[in-house]
């Protein structure tokens, strides 16, 4: 590790005044974490879930706290609407709430969906056990700084047996401001037994912008409940975002994650699944596309914990220019999981020289009687394709978007949403070399 000391990204993080809530336990907490934080400083590359993300850039810079004018900072509603998303929306501007951006007037029955600022201000035990998390590991820093600075995020509960024909949004928005800023967001997410949700989360900028964002979100999905999960990542190109989604499927549970990480300088996305209750399913599909000078960091990481269940995760990646992806995924079948089945496949590509992707597939079984594949492939476009593509007369750029696009079209095609499925793919193809 880093000397905390020599670092001027740690010391205007701990520079910042340690936010007090009135709530002893989560005081305490708070404190406790950002302890960790100073005795532990940043990870560097000997630090295995870090090998391939170097922070030296990163530490050299300093970063204000927060932002006091976040709540008038101008911001065009219709920036932030999705095809085929209508219904409840929870909108943040550099980490601050925002009410008058925010559709929260109808709520479907069944729906708790609030601020974590106005639920720690009514009742805060019942978020006791979700915020009161230690990080321990290495590599957690920035999760231990999200859990000591973080004042702000979502609260969402879906009670049992209720299924919502609407999907949900939240929506975390970049703001320029008057200096490079950091912000730290944290979700809880509930669904009870034999619920039903569609999650739409999106990133996106309002002006350029070099910003340092942390978003930690805890996702217990009970017994019977089904919980779809789309995450559209579009930040500012001079912003880093880290990010850590923990998930915890009980028994009979359905849940599916689809991914589209296309903005940011510096990104990185931690998914930790555990599988803890006999016949959970978990399915992961995503993109990832730098381009520039970008760094896209993926860590997946899922635990089967109990009888029959099945985890299958398709990934791919782009990269061009002297941009360059990290994909991790690591799978483990722990002792009891007997009849598990997983897969894991990650394909990239290379448009350029100068890109890189650094991909390591993962998998440890202690159990009996399990199914288990995984892969991994780094190359460039099939020249045969782009061969008779040519022949029918295509120009060899169009050629070339056109075999890209369906390379990573094909992580969208189970997404039920129409509208929503559509524009994701066009954001894809924009995304592409020109």
């Amino acid at each position: 590790m880093n000397q905390p000391a020599s670092l001027p990204l740690v010391a205007s993080l701990l520079d910042a005044p340690l936010p007090a809530s009135g709530v002893a336990w989560l005081d305490t907490v708070r404190r406790e974490n950002r302890e960790s934080f100073a005795a532990g400083g940043l990870p560097d590359t000997r630090v295995e879930a870090w090998k391939y993300t170097p922070l030296r850039a990163l530490g050299q810079r300093q970063f204000a706290s927060g932002d006091a004018a976040a709540g008038v900072r101008v911001v065009d509603p219709s920036t932030l609407a999705l095809p085929g998303v209508d219904g409840p929306r929870l909108v943040f501007v550099n980490g601050v709430f925002r009410a008058d951006l925010s559709a929260l007037d109808r709520l479907p029955a069944g729906l708790t969906l609030q601020p974590l600022s106005q639920a720690l201000e009514g009742d805060a035990q019942p978020l006791r056990f979700a915020l009161s998390r230690h990080y321990r590991e290495v590599g957690d820093a920035f999760a231990r700084i999200n859990a000591a600075s973080a004042v702000d995020g979502v609260v969402l509960r879906v009670a049992a047996g209720t299924q919502l024909d609407v999907p949900v949004q939240l929506v975390f928005v970049g703001a320029a401001a008057e200096a490079d800023l950091a912000w730290h967001a944290r979700n809880v997410i509930e669904l009870g037994e034999g619920a039903g949700l569609t999650l739409i989360e999106q990133h996106t900028a309002n002006g350029e912008l070099a910003h340092l964002a942390t978003l930690v979100s805890d996702i217990e999905v009970r017994e019977g409940a089904r919980l779809r999960h789309v995450v559209l990542q579009g930040a500012a190109i001079g912003a880093s975002l880290i990010r850590r989604s923990s998930l915890r499927l009980h028994a009979r549970t359905r849940a599916s994650l689809h991914v589209l990480e296309l903005g940011g300088a510096l990104v990185r996305h931690d998914i930790q699944a555990e599988l803890t209750g006999d016949d959970a399913r978990l399915d992961t599909r995503g993109v990832f596309m730098p381009h520039g000078r970008q760094h896209i960091d993926t860590q997946l990481a899922i635990r089967h914990q109990a009888l029959n269940t099945v985890s299958s995760s398709n990934w791919r990646g782009v990269a061009n220019d002297r941009a360059r992806g990290v994909f991790r995924g690591a799978i483990v079948v722990a002792p009891g999981a007997d009849g598990s089945d997983a897969s894991l496949s990650n394909k990239n590509l290379l448009l350029s020289p100068g890109a890189e992707i650094d991909t390591k597939p993962e998998l440890e079984i202690y159990a009996d009687e399990v199914k288990a594949a995984h892969g991994a492939t780094v190359g460039q476009l099939d020249e045969r394709a782009l061969f008779y593509l040519r022949s029918r007369g295509i120009a060899l750029a169009q050629a070339r978007a056109l075999l890209t696009a369906a390379f990573c079209r094909a992580m969208l095609d189970d997404l039920p949403n129409e509208a929503l499925r559509e524009h994701l793919a066009a954001l894809l193809i924009a995304h592409l070399p020109a």
